[in-house]
């Protein structure tokens, strides 16, 4: 997979294109990958991603707050997995939000990327607004001769897969439906910062990591994470909350590796979230909290062992 910006883009050659935000790379969109790689090798085509950075919600509502599965980085990544041809990214800014429907089909899916097939979810919209819908896409797909292929929403127990559903399933910690509907386990990236150093004086260093600000935080508690450094798996647990024990002010994101000595200050690393191991707690003294570290760390040494068991 070619990752591009759409400026940088400059071949010639007909495509199939599948348009959208794609947060979270999760089994809805996958399904609608795989169709476009079909239509790729079938009809001979290019296939392309187009994507946009930053989040459109971000530029059109100014939110702040809004929350992703994926940062641009991260969803990078994870389509390196794929087989898809191309990754075009739109830059998302004011100027462009003002493209009506038929301007971005014509100036920018037709004359740039000369497309020939376009592969849509369901509730598709696009264009000024997000006024257009499929109806619109259909009849510009008369005049402008190209074709439409429109997926269905996948389901998983008779239940549509969203970005929404799995960032709510995220934020209350349940990490484990979260990664069945995902396809994978969900990843956090961040770059390691100082921290207080309390964890290692109560033997259980930690690496303290700041995440983009627009990246969604799962619920406090702890969990039960992998990573990997060198080519080799590395397990750990990670605490996510306010360290109510020593009644801090402030979340924070700390991670204790297993076996792992090496100084990760100011890199960054990811993460991948296992399972939830258990709600974050205040305890009466730094003692208990030590022991219930130690139950913590056994309970993860006993998922390893299992995971070993299954792979």
């Amino acid at each position: 997979m070619i990752s591009l910006n759409i400026q940088n883009y400059c071949e010639t050659t007909p495509s199939v294109v599948s348009v959208g935000t794609f947060d979270g790379f999760h089994l809805g969109h996958q399904k609608l990958i795989e169709k476009v790689i079909s239509i790729s090798k079938t009809k001979n085509l290019t296939s392309i991603i187009l994507t946009f950075n930053p989040h459109p919600r971000i530029v059109l509502n100014n939110e702040k707050d809004v929350k992703l599965l994926t940062t641009y980085e991260e969803k990078n990544k994870i389509f390196e997995s794929s087989n898809i041809d191309y990754l075009i990214t739109q830059d998302f800014n004011k100027s462009f939000s003002k493209l009506s429907a038929l301007e971005f089909v014509r100036d920018v899916l037709i004359k740039k990327l000369n497309v020939k097939h376009i592969v849509i979810g369901y509730d598709h919209h696009f264009g000024k607004n997000r006024d257009a819908n499929a109806s619109q896409l259909f009849e510009f797909s008369q005049d402008l001769g190209f074709d439409i292929t429109e997926v269905r929403a996948f389901q998983m127990n008779k239940v549509s897969v969203s970005s929404t559903k799995i960032r709510n399933l995220i934020h209350d910690g349940k990490i484990n439906q979260a990664n069945k509907l995902l396809g994978y386990q969900f990843i956090l990236t961040g770059q390691v910062i100082s921290g207080l150093g309390r964890g290692k004086n109560i033997g259980f260093p930690t690496a303290n990591i700041l995440i983009d600000s627009h990246k969604i935080k799962p619920g406090n508690g702890v969990y039960f994470i992998r990573s990997i450094f060198n080519g080799y798996d590395i397990y750990g647990m990670m605490n996510i909350g306010s360290n109510p024990t020593f009644n801090d002010k402030d979340d924070s994101i700390e991670i204790h590796f297993f076996d792992f000595e090496q100084n990760l200050y100011e890199r960054q690393i990811t993460v991948s979230l296992i399972t939830k191991i258990r709600d974050e707690k205040k305890f009466k003294s730094v003692d208990n909290l030590s022991a219930q570290l130690q139950l913590d760390k056994k309970k993860c040494f006993e998922l390893i062992t299992n995971l070993k068991k299954t792979n």
